[in-house]
């Protein structure tokens, strides 16, 4: 059958202001799409790749168009609905017959709600793991026959909604096929954020699954089933990197949620990389409870050039509020030991956690300055739909009800200690204040090597000025509350 997954057409002024995009904007391979799509064809449909980041909205309608597929899986985020909607609608309107499936994290947390909101646009969502149920929903609407009892999966029928049962979570990651790279096109398109890769192009890659801990603005897929994290084997691993090296890669983003949480595993995998020889650089993400000197040199000797450490806020209350299982010491040492042993740091705040005071939230501004890492990124606390938070904001703070809220920019959620336009103060004083010290901006200016950098520093500045003679940059729309 032919199939058609897409993402819905944006511009990074849905979630960037304008001024800022510059040294904000990144697109990240959409591994989860590329993993649906490589079982696809293993399973031998005919699959086509349209990406909305790079494509206008009548672009890939126009594409669809002469593609003709019978499936097409659209991929939504929460912000990202209406716009997912609006593609579903649209491509009934081509053909009817067409099947429209609806994946990723929102539907995945609000379930038959796509389909009782979305109208007759929308034919089925998948509730969890794509891999294997998309290809057996697919052989059932080629025998056409119902799709009955194909776990993970919510479906309109005869002007019914049925909720089939959840499908198990894949344990054997190995037995995956790996994500087909090759439907990206240009891949040097697909880059992190400015400041944070050092060599292009960039591939991302997981290895591994889920998450142990509570933290109660992450999102997990099946909170009351979650057994914790599956692993992919080191070899699985290494052989994924260096089929990514044999395609042109240079640098891998390792983008688990807890890379270093196998303490072993981490160091084994490490070690392995370098007896390999691999040549290729990498950054990754770990808690700073997971680490210390022997693990990050070992990183460091396999290539590993710059981690991140998500801080949260500077103040232990605030870390205990969120659940976050970390303290203000361990913050610490883990920046201080990253930095010892020539690792790139990058930390991430939040602003607006239940119960912060804005004082509280200036403490964190100073306690980043007081780190002192390479690079650090402020953002609002945004509860995500299927969250702790979400389920429970009553108790903290009050919601916005409009989805284009729910990015890490806009200030979704407002805890009963704050307001909103404290929260987004708190972001533009913080962005000002650690970028303008002049220990930064003149370690930065030592720094520069070549062309490239030149442009990103410019593209900062540019930004930095923008910080400072706005005042209403990081504005938000005011929204009601539900």
């Amino acid at each position: 059958m032919r199939c058609a997954l897409v993402i819905p057409s944006w511009v990074p002024g849905d979630i960037f202001p304008s001024k800022t995009a510059g040294s904000q904007i990144n697109y990240w391979q959409p591994l989860g799409t590329l993993y649906v799509a490589s079982n696809l064809l293993k399973a031998g449909h005919d699959v086509r790749f349209f990406n909305g980041a790079f494509m206008a909205h009548e672009a890939i309608l126009n594409e669809i168009k002469k593609f003709e597929p019978g499936f097409v899986g659209i991929y939504s985020t929460a912000f990202g609905w209406q716009k997912a909607q609006e593609t579903a609608i649209n491509i009934k309107r081509i053909d009817k017959n067409i099947f429209t499936c609806i994946g990723g994290p929102y539907p995945i947390a609000v379930q038959e709600y796509c389909l009782s909101s979305g109208g007759e646009s929308v034919d089925a969502v998948v509730t969890g793991e794509g891999e294997l149920t998309v290809v057996e929903m697919l052989d059932r609407l080629k025998m056409g026959k119902s799709l009955k009892d194909v776990q993970g999966v919510i479906y309109r029928e005869n002007n019914r909604i049925i909720k089939n049962p959840p499908r198990p979570l894949i344990t054997n990651l190995d037995a995956l096929v790996f994500p087909n790279r090759e439907l990206l096109g240009e891949v040097n398109r697909y880059i992190p954020p400015p400041a944070m890769y050092k060599r292009k192009p960039v591939a991302v890659i997981m290895t591994s699954r889920g998450c142990n801990r509570k933290c109660i603005f992450c999102f997990q897929m099946d909170q009351e089933r979650q057994s914790g994290i599956r692993y992919r084997s080191i070899k699985n691993v290494l052989d994924e990197i260096e089929l990514c090296l044999k395609q042109g890669f240079r640098e891998i983003k390792f983008i688990d949620d807890t890379f270093a949480e196998d303490y072993d595993r981490a160091m084994q995998l490490a070690i392995k990389m370098q007896e390999r020889r691999l040549d290729f650089t990498w950054f990754a993400s770990a808690c700073v409870d997971q680490v210390d000197e022997a693990l990050l040199k070992a990183f460091k000797d396999a290539g590993c050039w710059a981690i991140l450490f998500g801080a949260e806020s500077g103040v232990q209350k605030n870390l205990n509020a969120i659940r976050k299982g970390t303290t203000l010491e361990q913050i610490r040492k883990a920046v201080r030991i990253a930095k010892d042993v020539g690792i790139k740091v990058q930390t991430s705040y939040m602003f607006g956690i239940p119960g912060e005071t804005f004082e509280e939230g200036l403490k964190t501004i100073d306690f980043a300055c007081e780190l002192n890492p390479d690079m650090a990124s402020f953002h609002a606390i945004t509860p995500f739909p299927g969250t702790y938070l979400y389920d429970n904001y009553e108790k903290y703070g009050t919601i916005s009800d409009e989805l284009t809220d729910f990015t890490y920019q806009g200030a979704a959620f407002v805890p009963y200690t704050m307001t909103r336009e404290e929260v987004i103060k708190l972001r533009r004083i913080a962005f000002k204040k650690f970028y303008s010290r002049p220990c930064f901006l003149l370690k930065k200016l030592f720094e520069l090597k070549n062309l490239n950098d030149l442009k990103l520093a410019l593209r900062s500045i540019k930004s930095l000025f923008w910080i400072w003679v706005k005042k209403d940059l990081f504005k938000v729309r005011r929204q009601s509350t539900t």
